[in-house]
């Protein structure tokens, strides 16, 4: 789901409600504008139900929406205030849009570098063998009868060229496995700073826009709880529940022990006292600039390393046609 595009389509709802528009029509004059997708088949969906007369908390569990905002709207609906829940959710994704597209960067840019080192490994390893294999076995003949050392090594190292496509290629693919295993990417995700910060932020950030919306804090870490995919961050919530019927009412006490939230968004949060929802937002605004400085360092870093690496492939095939030329120059 595009998030922008959903941020957006919120604001706009939001206003037109504002404005005394009934809520299927609404839908249906932002969807005439929307470009063709999932999202837009499933808010024509939504908007054909209740122009059918079917109420909303019902049409909305037939649609794949998040269910973070299916939730939003239905206490929107309860309070009589769905305008300011869209507003808040508008904000929400535009937020979540904000810090994923710059995470999104940073994982991208690695990986055209390692495509990039392994097509052109790819493409100098299959020349290389095309002109020099047909030599390689009398080179190995040569050198048993005296052939200096040095063009010996270099033909050792022209047969066994195939090894740097095969470690870029190898990297590539274990980063793109990474990405679309989900398993694996939320393992990684909560492990590799600018990623974990960005974590946190999220779950602080959805905490906030629950506690705000009106859900009570004990049904705000259930839905969490249900939302997160990650099972380590789950048992952490779980136990938040376990302390809380325990009768635990200080946060401090309540996620006194965690196996991925660090200290500092406990304290954080514990700082705003009985105003939670106050406590999320300072912990989601806190780690969110942590998660932008880190992710800005990661990239301005990124560019030299990146240069450097490339440096070293292209000086890797420099070696290679060196070594090739004098082979040459010792069959000719």
């Amino acid at each position: 789901m595009n998030y922008d595009e959903f941020s957006f389509f919120n604001q706009q709802l939001a206003a037109m409600l504002r404005d005394g528009i009934p809520l299927e029509g609404a839908l249906r004059r932002l969807c005439e504008e929307m470009r063709s997708g999932g999202l837009r088949t499933e808010l024509e969906l939504l908007e054909t139900d209740l122009a059918k007369g079917v109420p909303l908390a019902h049409a909305l569990d037939a649609r794949k929406l998040p269910e973070l905002y299916k939730q939003m709207i239905r206490v929107g609906v309860e309070s009589d205030n769905l305008p300011g829940a869209l507003t808040m959710l508008a904000d929400y994704y535009h937020w979540q849009n904000n810090l994923w597209v710059r995470l999104k960067g940073l994982m991208v840019y690695p990986l055209i570098v390692l495509f990039v080192a392994f097509l052109v490994s790819t493409f100098c390893t299959v020349m290389w063998r095309k002109i020099l294999e047909p030599n390689l076995f009398s080179l190995f003949v040569y050198s048993e009868e005296g052939m200096d050392r040095s063009i010996s090594n270099a033909g050792q190292l022209l047969l066994h060229s195939w090894i740097f496509p095969l470690v870029f290629g190898s990297l590539f693919l274990i980063c793109l496995t990474i990405i679309f295993i989900p398993k694996l990417r939320e393992k990684v995700r909560w492990k590799l700073p600018a990623f974990k910060e960005a974590s946190v932020a999220r779950v602080a950030s959805t905490m906030t826009l629950l506690l705000k919306g009106g859900v009570n804090f004990p049904d705000a870490i259930r839905l969490l709880a249900k939302l997160e995919t990650n099972p380590i961050v789950a048992a952490d919530l779980q136990r938040w529940q376990e302390n809380i019927s325990q009768g635990m009412k200080k946060f401090s006490e309540i996620a006194a022990k965690n196996c991925l939230f660090p200290p500092l968004f406990v304290w954080i949060v514990s700082n705003a006292g009985e105003d939670l929802p106050t406590g999320f937002q300072r912990s989601a605004e806190m780690y969110q600039s942590r998660a932008f400085y880190r992710t800005e360092i990661a990239l301005y870093s990124l560019l030299p390393i990146s240069v450097l690496f490339l440096g070293a492939i292209v000086l890797s095939q420099a070696y290679l046609l060196a070594s090739a030329f004098e082979i040459f120059t010792f069959l000719s």
